[in-house]
């Protein structure tokens, strides 16, 4: 995409080194990260910008600056700041969001309900199996599945999700340019043409160790909740899980042969609290009320989540009048989500947890990103 002053901005903002929260209080502060950067060192300072940053901030490196510009100079590729309409709402609510997102592909799955899918990356050929059979069903109902780009499961579940024509989404502990394992380039590029892939990283920055807690941190937090198919007992799966618990989202756990050491790490999460599942459906039977909570959430754009999930909003189009307006718009012949936005008023981003709503609900089917009615 085009690079704008505000993209410019942000930029050099991300390259300065600065810590998350501060650059989230310069970005509060001004509105606008083109105002951040016109308010000068001393402003800068006194949001908790230490003096080196505030120097990259007046002379970022060239080379890297470089790297961000011609990235962001191409198709489907954005730079979301902390302030950024587009920017995910549920990761928006964690303790440490990140101030920016490197984003391509689509941003408004960003948007869907989704579900991350994580385990071992020495899966065994079950597990991968499993991994698969779970993210094609969610994929399927219309749930994005969120993964980290890994060898073993992630890669079974992104795969899985992108040969059914589903929504899923990388997290990556790399620049949005880089992938890692390098054998993941054609997944990558599959997910950024026909998905999305993410990052806080800046283009060129390589696989470094302490960027995949960070990148678990925001798998978690874009989720409702959290699948762990198999992981061994320090696998970084459950960092995922329990950051995932921390945050109030689901965890959930496939649970395997006491034989199997990858089995462990799922059996110590089913011990510590995380739901036993067996199939889809029941991934499916517990996310369905937080699913048209979000909805219902989003319509409202600052009212907060609840803790815990109410009895489920009504999704009638008889006591609803969004709902209402929705049903109107969808017949019996399939209608893609361009002619429902037209119809409704509404934003996709709404809609799609509303639709979502109504799948689960079973009064619409969806099919390769078009809606019809099931039934009268």
């Amino acid at each position: 995409m085009p690079i704008t002053p505000e993209h410019a901005s942000l930029l050099r903002l991300l390259l300065s080194g600065a810590q998350a929260s501060a650059l989230r209080r310069l970005l509060d502060t001004h509105g606008s990260a083109e105002d951040a950067y016109r308010a000068g060192q001393r402003d800068w300072t006194s949001h908790g910008l230490d003096s080196q940053a505030c120097k990259a901030i007046r002379a970022p490196d060239p080379a890297a600056l470089a790297r961000g510009e011609h990235w962001l100079d191409t198709a489907n590729h954005h730079l979301l700041g902390w302030r950024d309409d587009a920017y995910p709402p549920l990761l928006r609510r964690i303790a440490s969001p990140p101030a920016m997102l490197f984003l391509a592909g689509d941003p408004g799955l960003l948007w869907r309900p989704s579900v991350a899918v994580v385990g071992s990356r020495a899966a065994t050929a079950g597990g991968c199996a499993n991994a698969a059979l779970f993210a094609r069903a969610l994929a399927q109902a219309g749930l994005c599945v969120a993964s980290g780009l890994a060898a073993g499961i992630d890669a079974a579940a992104h795969e899985a999700a992108l040969d059914v024509a589903g929504p899923t989404v990388a997290v990556l502990g790399t620049g949005p340019d880089i992938a890692y394992p390098v054998r993941h380039r054609p997944l990558l590029d599959r997910l950024t043409s026909a998905g999305a892939a993410i990052s806080e990283h800046s283009p060129g920055t390589g696989p470094l160790r302490q960027h995949f807690p960070s990148r678990n941190r925001i798998l978690a937090g874009l989720s409702l909740g959290t699948l762990v198919v198999e992981a061994a007992e320090k696998s970084g799966a459950l960092i995922t899980a329990r950051l995932a618990a921390d945050m109030g989202r689901e965890v959930f756990a496939i649970p395997g042969s006491i034989h199997n050491p990858m089995a462990r790490g799922c059996h110590r999460l089913l011990r510590e609290g995380a739901q036993l599942v067996e199939s889809p459906a029941e991934v499916l039977d517990a996310l369905a009320p937080l699913v048209v909570d979000l909805a219902r959430a989003l319509r409202g754009q600052l009212e907060p989540l609840p803790e815990t999930p109410p009895a489920p909003a009504p999704t009638s189009p008889e006591s609803d009048g969004d709902y209402n307006r929705l049903w109107q718009a969808i017949g019996h012949d399939p209608t893609g989500m361009d002619d429902l936005v037209a119809r409704t008023g509404l934003t996709a981003a709404t809609l799609s947890s509303m639709l979502l709503a109504l799948e689960l609900d079973g009064r619409i089917a969806a099919e390769h990103g078009r809606y019809a009615r099931i039934g009268s």
